[in-house]
């Protein structure tokens, strides 16, 4: 695939509710739910961070250092490619625009997205990433939907899969980042 895509008590992070919500040979929708022990002002800070959670296995470079985001409108998610060793001259970094942003409001806990991930950057469809943070009791619920829809050179129903479980995996992963860290305790003593 992309190398180169409750109590705040009891839990850090909710287990994942993932979903192929629709798949059609036009389209699919992804939807994915998390939630975390954290404000929705904190998850906010990590989410606009994707360097800090992103899987460096779903990135062009091999390395989610290189991942960016301008959280704003027309801003971008995007990948620096580091120039190679050998390369010459005066040649330039290369980039990637992984997702263009159209709307951030962090007071609403809304960013949206759009653009295709991974293997559907190259394909003549349309991608919308909703992301909202909503809070839930103590913590933050995290919600992701990717809707894609256009003119399919490979076929949606072989592609929607995949790309709903690496979206499973980012959103889990921004999960894990966002939840508090537990706090060391020391071991019982005898």
């Amino acid at each position: 695939m992309h190398r180169s895509l409750a109590a705040a008590v009891l839990l850090l992070a909710s287990p994942l509710q993932a979903e192929l919500t629709s798949s059609t040979d036009t389209g699919f929708v992804s939807d994915h739910v998390a939630t975390v022990a954290a404000e929705p002002a904190a998850v906010w800070k990590v989410l606009v961070a994707p360097n800090q959670w992103w899987s460096p296995r779903h990135t062009y470079s091999g390395d989610a250092a290189n991942l960016y985001l301008d959280a704003q409108a027309t801003g971008c998610f995007c990948e620096k490619l580091p120039k190679p060793a050998d390369a010459p001259e005066g040649q330039r970094m290369g980039s990637v625009e992984h997702l263009h942003v159209v709307y951030a409001d962090p007071q609403r806990g809304v960013l949206r997205l759009t653009g295709g991930l991974g293997p559907l950057q190259g394909e003549a469809v349309h991608g919308v990433l909703t992301i909202t943070l909503k809070r839930d009791g103590e913590g933050t619920q995290i919600k992701w939907r990717y809707a894609v829809g256009g003119f399919w050179q490979a076929k949606p129903a072989e592609l929607a899969p995949l790309v709903d479980k690496v979206l499973a995996e980012q959103v889990q992963r921004l999960a894990d980042k966002a939840a508090p860290a537990k706090e060391a305790t020391d071991p019982p003593k005898p």
